[in-house]
């Protein structure tokens, strides 16, 4: 069996990440890259690596399509000519001249709270536009007939100023009209009111981002996901590949994977402490992985439950793939070091 990890945000880039991931040892990983075969290639998002390696690198990322179908709504809801695009909610704190952007993995934000902004957003834009609120801090919208905005998903401009990542060009008015309408209607919501007497962000913006139809024609190395992440579950689902959310741990998956085939497991939680520069939270949960996924997983390869593990970044200062097999790990002339180093 082939167990397949895919790693976003495992080498970061910014300095005050970098400190703490160069204090960090990892042994299972570490071992992993050291024995294993590696093949570079060139950084892309992680929702565009999963439309590359599932037959379709030209395809719109349609990432709100994608996360309807795997939250819930059904293809024949999906299917037709609308777009749909992700409208994530967000906080846009203003500093000094700039609106900075601060997602929804910064504050939290209940079912309720979500379901009523929707309602609010709703009873103002439709039937034109029409908001859902699938997961309370993943929504999306159904843009109708319009072409949505090709743009950056939300936790890749955290941080940054919103206004210089709108797209460019003829459809850029259109787009700053639509979102300062957003903001205007968000601004008296009765949510956003509570929120603030309780001294908490308001959501007073979206995201709108990986707008299109379903994929289609869909293929997969993979005889299952397991995955968190609505893209490659919505991936999978129209691919007809077996997908099931993330297990604890590499034991609790191992008990329930098959002997053979080849598996595709995302483990995407260095995404959120990466894109909020949360140098203590990424280092704790690189930690987790390794005592969760990298060192049980070192373990089954060891013994032969499984006959290789690839590891996967798709993205950050080393875009890689690492692919390690039972045999590998008798090369011990390849001394484990620091994954500083391969950065």
């Amino acid at each position: 069996m082939n167990c397949e990890l895919l790693v976003p945000a495992l080498f970061p880039a910014r300095a005050r990440l970098r400190e703490a991931f160069d204090a960090l040892r990892l042994p299972a990983l570490e071992l992993l890259f050291a024995r294993g075969r590696h093949t570079g290639h060139e950084g892309m998002l992680v929702e565009r690596w999963l439309l590359e390696h599932f037959g379709a690198p030209e395809a719109p990322l349609a990432a709100g399509v994608l996360t309807a179908l795997a939250d819930g709504a059904t293809i024949d809801a999906l299917s037709g000519t609308d777009d749909w695009s992700r409208a994530d909610p967000v906080h846009l704190r203003v500093d000094r001249d700039r609106l900075t952007l601060v997602p929804g993995a910064a504050f939290d934000l209940s079912a309720e709270e979500a379901h009523a902004l929707c309602e609010t957003l709703n009873r103002h834009f439709a039937p034109e536009i029409s908001f859902q609120a699938f997961h309370p801090k993943r929504w999306c919208a159904r843009l109708g007939a319009v072409q949505g905005p090709d743009v950056e998903p939300t936790l890749e401009i955290a941080g940054e100023d919103m206004n210089t990542r709108l797209p460019a060009g003829d459809s850029a008015h259109r787009w700053h009209a639509l979102l300062n309408e957003i903001q205007m209607v968000l601004h008296t919501a009765a949510v956003n009111e509570a929120r603030e007497r309780r001294g908490e962000p308001p959501v007073n913006s979206v995201w709108l981002w990986g707008s299109g139809a379903l994929p289609s024609e869909l293929r997969a190395r993979w005889q299952s996901v397991s995955a968190d992440d609505p893209v490659a579950r919505g991936l999978a689902q129209l691919a007809g590949v077996a997908q099931r959310g993330l297990a604890a741990d590499a034991e609790a998956w191992l008990a329930a994977a098959p002997e053979g085939g080849r598996h595709l497991i995302v483990l995407e939680q260095l995404r959120e402490p990466y894109a909020l520069g949360d140098a203590p939270g990424y280092a704790g949960q690189l930690q987790l992985l390794e005592a969760r996924w990298f060192a049980p997983l070192l373990a089954a390869l060891r013994r032969g439950r499984i006959g290789m593990v690839t590891l996967g970044v798709p993205d950050g200062a080393q875009a890689c793939s690492v692919e390690t097999i039972r045999g590998d790990l008798r090369r011990f002339w390849r001394r484990a070091r620091a994954l500083a180093s391969y950065a």
